[in-house]
């Protein structure tokens, strides 16, 4: 890494390297946001299908009058 940083400064390509860091992390936060709605998703679709899954057990009686 540190040869890396060392030939970006050499050349003066520091804006180049800071673009690259921005955009690496632009992408991390991205597909981590990604990864936890995706996890936000299957706990809700876990959600609705236990809810399912009790109705079926206790079916709905009518109101009484």
């Amino acid at each position: 890494m540190e040869t890396l940083l060392r030939a970006f400064a050499e050349k003066g390509d520091i804006a180049h390297l800071a673009l690259l860091l921005w955009a690496l992390g632009a992408s991390a936060l991205a597909w981590r946001s990604l990864a936890e709605a995706a996890r936000a998703a299957a706990r809700f679709d876990a959600f609705v299908r236990e809810l399912a899954r009790f109705n079926a057990r206790h079916p709905r009686r009518p109101p009484r009058r």
